[in-house]
């Protein structure tokens, strides 16, 4: 099963920017790192009537284009979750990160910034274990600070190996660490 953090958050809230950093960082640490970027808007990610394209409405299964420089494959879900038919992709990753997807399971930290408004969605949202902020919203959650992407990529890998947060925004492997 794949490791996934889902980084949530309000439209300009910073989820993309944030997702980046940490990406370079594990990168920098040496751990493998995949990404996922989930939108809600239907989006044509072929043009039609391309060959690739083609190749997928005659019903290739999995379709593929293949360029000198990348690969980028359509998969039918058969009934499957989306993230069971991406598993076998992302097998080596040690940490997947799916910018957005609030509404599937697994854990989730928000990015909230006081300075472009709306209320945080972890005020409402069970799944929610962090909000990454500067700001100080009053919230039951952990506080984890934004400008700190090298303690930010800390707290996700402890995050990450544990499967939860604990009071101060600490996981238990963290407290472990820091001992």
């Amino acid at each position: 099963m794949m490791n996934c953090l889902h980084v949530v958050g309000r439209k300009n809230h910073g989820k993309t920017t944030l997702i980046v950093e940490l990406v370079q960082e594990f990168c920098r640490r040496g751990i493998r790192i995949g990404t996922i970027k989930h939108s809600r808007h239907a989006h044509e990610l072929d043009t039609p009537g391309k060959d690739s394209y083609r190749h997928r409405q005659a019903g290739g299964q999995p379709a593929a284009i293949i360029t000198p420089d990348s690969v980028g494959v359509f998969l039918s879900l058969h009934g499957e979750s989306v993230y069971q038919r991406l598993e076998p992709l992302f097998a080596d990753c040690q940490i997947v990160i799916v910018e957005g997807h609030i509404d599937a399971p697994g854990m989730k930290i928000e990015v909230w910034r006081e300075a472009i408004g709306g209320a945080c969605l972890a005020g409402d949202r069970a799944d929610i274990v962090a909000v990454v902020t500067d700001g100080q919203p009053r919230l039951s959650v952990p506080l984890w600070p934004r400008s700190d992407i090298v303690g930010l990529t800390d707290r996700v890998s402890a995050l990450m190996e544990c499967g939860r947060v604990e009071e101060g925004g600490h996981s238990p492997a963290a407290k472990e660490r820091d001992a």
